[in-house]
């Protein structure tokens, strides 16, 4: 199998017509068909079939089509930030993130890229996840960084790191002392926590269920920057993403949890199927860069 194969399957895929296709990819429609037969044979099952005039795609077809175009696009994204000229770099990158990242992720990615591409000019909101997967299947959006989506069709989620999430507390919470927390021993507890509407919450509620747990939760709030000043104020513990906690912010004691340890994926959200300019490809290679490395600090050495 050779990357030309996928080109053309992926260009077939798309088009369902093979005249359309094979413009695409700049063959005649007997090479196109021929290499798609090339490649049916060396799969073993066939990925198109013919109803009538139209052309769909099979089981196999369908399958098989989010992988190779996930596979164009890492190579395509790869080589473009090879060729000559990419360190004069132009134009714009439309960026989504919810508010989790745009307290320290975003931040040191968007500064980074302008040290490296000054011209470049970067527009960030802070939005819902949900607002987010709108906004790029609307064309919107060049990327968004979010939590994995319920429902992710149309996108395609990169993952960056696992991230735990850990009780905070104040100095002077009874539990301040603590070095890791099971789940159960916050039944009763007060906490604040997002609201029911977030995904965050939903497994977070999932993992009390598992626990036996039952907290008192006395408020919930929509941002994460509120709950942290109210527990920093109060003896109320609260849930929240480790890197969600700025550094900055004294006074508070991050705990470990388990039994379980609730985790997010962080990570990016491509629209399927898209090629995209070198500007947000560079800016995608300087989030994932600082999204290891920051991983990797939390982690601490081996």
């Amino acid at each position: 199998m050779e990357m030309r194969h996928l080109r053309y399957f992926v260009a077939l895929s798309d088009c369902l017509s093979f005249t359309r296709a094979a413009e695409r990819v700049h063959v005649t429609q007997s090479t196109l068909s021929h290499q798609i037969r090339q490649l049916e044979d060396e799969l073993g099952q066939p990925l198109f079939e013919r109803i009538g005039k139209k052309v769909v795609t099979t089981e196999a077809g369908e399958l098989l089509r989010g992988y190779a175009a996930r596979a164009l696009r890492e190579v395509d994204q790869g080589v473009a930030l090879l060729k000559p000229g990419t360190d004069r770099l132009g134009g714009a990158v439309r960026v989504g993130a919810t508010h989790t990242f745009n307290i320290g992720l975003i931040p040191e990615c968007v500064a980074q890229s302008l040290a490296r591409h000054p011209t470049v000019r970067i527009s960030v909101e802070e939005l819902s996840a949900e607002v987010i997967v709108g906004r790029l299947k609307a064309g919107e959006l060049d990327l968004g960084i979010a939590y994995r989506p319920n429902d992710p069709t149309g996108l395609w989620f990169e993952p960056l790191y696992n991230e735990e999430m850990v009780l905070v507390v104040s100095k002077d919470h009874p539990l301040a002392r603590r070095k890791r927390i099971r789940m159960v021993e916050l039944h009763r507890q007060e906490l604040v926590l997002l609201s029911s509407s977030f995904s965050t919450r939903t497994m977070l509620d999932e993992c009390f269920r598992a626990s036996g747990a039952e907290p008192v939760v006395v408020a919930e709030m929509s941002t994460v920057a509120p709950m942290l000043g109210l527990v920093a104020r109060t003896r109320i513990g609260s849930i929240v993403a480790i890197n969600a906690v700025p550094e900055t912010m004294a006074g508070l004691k991050l705990i470990p949890l388990e039994s379980p340890t609730p985790v997010r994926t962080p990570g990016i959200l491509w629209r399927l199927g898209e090629a995209q300019p070198a500007q947000v490809q560079s800016f995608a290679v300087i989030l994932r860069k600082i999204a290891l490395g920051n991983s990797l600090r939390r982690e601490g050495p081996g």
